[in-house]
């Protein structure tokens, strides 16, 4: 089956990630929808795995939740082995085999993992089929990624900080909820550095993102 099969299943929200000087930026919107129906306004497209690493899903909710499990599961016998979290790469790597093992009935989900390994950012995305890319500044999944990549072409610059980076992932979103229906209902936006996870929304996220122009 062709990546082009599965674009019905993958639709209906918006994610993003920003490689930064300092770390990973990642976040997504919060709306689910049914066809054209919004069923959920509060929707959690943003999983921390570990203090260094941290996931979003796009697809059926489903399939991406039992992933959540597996990767979470995964995490904590590797914790158990090697008295470390896993990296972002080798988080990758095993959902890319997951995946791949799966193709025939396959997950329907867009997966982004991000985080740190050490003080290294890393950021990666992958398709239902456990291919992966290994994404250098940024990346978005879901209905909303054209206006949402369009936005970060144009304002993403090397050596971007995670402060700046949450305000970049912010307006990406915002950028796709006015153009695309699917994505709404408020945002959640993660920071992982080497000193850790850090999430905002809501209030938190309107304190970080301070005074609007």
């Amino acid at each position: 089956m062709e990546n082009s099969d599965y674009s019905k299943y993958l639709k209906g929200t918006t994610t993003v990630g920003v490689v930064c000087s300092d770390g990973v930026v990642m976040g997504a919107d919060m709306r689910a929808t049914m066809g054209t129906f919004i069923s959920n306004s509060e929707m959690r497209k943003v999983y921390k795995i570990d203090n260094n690493l941290v996931m979003t899903i796009a697809g059926m909710v489903g399939d991406a939740q039992e992933i959540i499990r597996i990767l979470k599961a995964q995490n904590e016998i590797y914790k158990m082995s090697e008295n470390r979290p896993m990296a972002p790469k080798s988080a990758t790597s095993l959902l890319s085999i997951i995946l791949q093992q799966n193709k025939m009935v396959p997950f329907y989900v867009q997966l982004l993992v991000g985080g740190v390994d050490g003080s290294d950012p890393q950021l990666y995305s992958l398709d239902p089929a456990g291919g992966y890319t290994d994404e250098l500044t940024y990346t978005a999944t879901g209905s909303g990624t054209e206006p949402a990549i369009g936005y970060l072409e144009e304002t993403y610059k090397k050596g971007t900080t995670t402060k700046e980076g949450i305000k970049m992932v912010a307006k990406a979103l915002s950028v796709a909820m006015k153009r695309n229906s699917a994505t709404g209902g408020g945002m959640i936006i993660t920071t992982i550095t080497k000193s850790g996870y850090t999430e905002y929304s809501g209030k938190d996220l309107e304190k970080a993102l301070g005074p609007q122009k």
